[in-house]
């Protein structure tokens, strides 16, 4: 059994096939609208934090800044109907390519630097974009945000939370599937060279600049879609969508999950986004109670939920 489990956890598609199944089972098991708005929001994070996975945990490269990005595609598909008359789905494409293009422009640079010298950089960027949120109220509605317009597809309305439900779980199913397959692929390999040592990929005949700014533009795509389908699903974007707190909650996310693993990113985001709701019983002591189980997450599963528990059961099935 532990053989088994082991072998499920380590196999290049079980994340595909465990996020397939967990989509498809949930409504039947919880079909609690509130539970299946969690399972929603679970699965938009789940998106951005998996791009941002492949960028950290599979190239090496820090980012502090992805929500930036995040609110990029949240901001595409409120102004672009709004002010511009463009149809959301449209403007959700508009905005995936537009943070793409802006990853590619200011990665050029800054992914010349490294360790906590690209923290920082990235850090600035993102809150950058936050600032011109904010500011251009003309265009975004400045702090208070703006209302977002509804999908429509053909005549047909995305609404509701069962319908988002399928929508973000199907997308996040697809995300996996393209994550999987490019980690497996040669860009996939130099992705891991990089990350283990760039001096030593460039000897190897790695272009490191090249594929650093491709995971970075890829992962930049990621978490606009994902910022977009939060807007969508809620209606409503505000500056806080650029927020500093929405990065460090899409770090820690992936490094809770597992860096390197696309179900730790999935993992990573149920976990961040249950746990405060099953925590409300501890009333005034929920940011302590989240805390500490933070710290014992840390402490004994150091790798990460996934990669820690496949360590586990390796170690009791040997």
């Amino acid at each position: 059994m532990g053989h088994a489990l082991k072998r499920l956890i380590e196999n290049r598609y079980a994340a595909i096939l465990t996020i397939a199944v967990v989509v498809i089972a949930l409504p039947f098991v919880v079909p609690s609208t509130f539970y299946l708005r969690i399972a929603t929001l679970t699965f938009i994070f789940a998106l951005a934090v998996l791009g941002l996975n492949l960028l950290m945990g599979f190239a090496g490269q820090v980012s502090l800044g992805h929500a930036g990005f995040f609110a990029i595609g949240a901001y595409a598909v409120a102004i672009g109907p709004t002010h511009l008359g463009v149809p959301a789905w449209a403007s959700l494409i508009a905005g995936a390519a537009v943070a793409a293009l802006i990853a590619f422009v200011v990665g050029r640079p800054i992914l010349k630097l490294k360790g906590h010298y690209l923290a920082v950089a990235t850090l600035g960027m993102g809150l950058l974009i936050g600032m011109v949120f904010t500011n251009e109220a003309r265009w975004t509605g400045g702090p208070d945000g703006m209302p977002v317009s509804r999908l429509v597809l053909f005549g047909w309305i995305a609404r509701g939370t069962q319908t988002w439900y399928w929508i973000s779980g199907v997308t996040l199913a697809l995300g996996a599937l393209l994550a999987t397959n490019l980690i497996n692929s040669p860009t996939g390999r130099a992705f891991r060279a990089i990350h283990d040592s760039e001096v030593a990929a460039a000897v190897l005949g790695v272009d490191v600049a090249r594929y650093k700014l491709i995971v970075f533009v890829l992962s930049a795509a990621y978490a606009a879609v994902a910022g977009a389908y939060l807007a969508l699903f809620d209606g409503l974007v505000t500056p806080a969508t650029a927020g500093f707190l929405r990065s460090i909650e899409f770090v820690t996310m992936a490094v809770l999950g597992g860096l390197g693993s696309v179900l730790g990113s999935v993992v990573g985001a149920a976990v961040l986004t249950v746990l405060p709701q099953v925590l409300t019983v501890f009333h005034d002591y929920e940011t302590i109670a989240l805390g500490a189980l933070m710290i014992a997450f840390m402490i004994f599963l150091r790798s990460g939920v996934v990669p820690g528990l496949a360590a586990l059961v390796g170690r009791r099935s040997s």
